[in-house]
C-alpha cells in the first residue's frame, strides 16, 4: 500500500498539477457546522439521494424546489405521519417522482430521522458526532435502519451534506484493489473493515480527511 504522498503525486500528475487537483477536492464540513443543519435538511438530503438512485440526477435537481414544496419542506414529523392515502395522492402529483417504493422509503427515513432526534437530541447531532475513524459503522447503520440508503446511495447522501466520507465508486474500488487493501467483495464486513483501516492510515499519513483521500484515490484511476 503506497503512502498518501505517493498517491497524491500520482493523482496530481494525472489531473494537471497540484493546483488543479486541489480545485477538484471538496472539503468536509466541521462537526459543529453539521450539527447546526436542521433535521429537515438531513431528511431532504436522504430524499434527494433516494430519488436520484437510478435516475438522471439533473432531472431530480431541476424538480427539487417543487419536490420540497410537495413534501412540506421535509419536516420529519410531517413526512413520518403521512398515510398510505397521502402517498397515493403524491403518486398523482406531477411535482414529484411518482415511484411508490421511493415514496414509502422517504416516509420511512422521516421516521428514522425522528427516532435519531429522540435518542440524540437531533439527527444532525448523530451524524455530526459519528467518528470519522468508524465511518463504516455509520454506513451500516444507514443500511440497517434507513430505507434505500445502502451502498453508494447512502455514501453520496453523506458526502453531499458535508459529512467527512469516502465513496466506494468504481474508481475508488479499483484503486483500493490496486493497493491490495482488500480481497473479495468490497461490501463484505471484512473488506469494509480493511477499507476503513486503510483510509484511517492514509488520513493519519497526511491525507487530512476521508473525503480528500477518497477523491485522491479516485483521481489516480479516473
Amino acid at each position: 500500500m503506497k503512502k498518501f504522498s505517493a498517491l497524491y503525486k500520482q493523482a496530481a500528475s494525472r489531473k494537471g498539477g497540484e493546483k488543479v487537483l486541489e480545485g477538484m477536492i471538496a472539503r468536509p464540513w466541521s462537526a459543529a457546522a453539521l450539527a447546526r443543519l436542521p433535521d429537515d435538511r438531513w431528511l431532504s438530503g436522504m430524499a434527494k439521494a433516494v430519488f436520484r438512485a437510478g435516475f438522471n440526477w439533473s432531472v431530480i435537481d431541476k424538480k427539487w424546489p417543487d419536490i420540497e414544496l410537495a413534501f412540506n419542506g421535509f419536516d420529519p414529523h410531517h413526512v413520518a405521519f403521512l398515510s398510505d392515502d397521502d402517498l397515493d395522492e403524491l403518486l398523482k402529483d406531477a411535482r414529484v417522482i411518482r415511484h411508490w417504493r421511493k415514496l414509502k422509503a422517504i416516509r420511512a427515513n422521516a421516521q428514522y430521522t425522528v427516532d435519531l432526534a429522540s435518542e440524540h437530541g437531533t439527527a444532525a447531532k448523530y451524524f455530526a458526532d459519528y467518528p470519522t475513524a468508524e465511518y463504516v459503522g455509520l454506513l451500516q447503520n444507514l443500511k440497517k435502519h434507513a430505507a434505500y440508503l445502502g451502498g453508494t446511495t447512502g455514501q453520496y447522501f453523506l458526502r453531499e451534506l458535508g459529512k467527512d466520507s469516502f465513496i466506494l465508486s468504481k474508481d475508488v474500488i479499483a484503486a483500493l484493489r490496486r493497493e491490495n487493501v482488500f480481497d473479495g467483495s468490497p461490501t463484505s464486513k471484512s473488506s469494509l473493515a480493511d477499507i476503513q483501516s486503510a483510509f484511517n492510515e492514509w488520513v493519519d499519513d497526511g491525507g487530512e480527511s476521508l473525503t480528500r483521500v477518497s477523491r485522491v484515490l479516485a483521481f489516480t484511476v479516473g
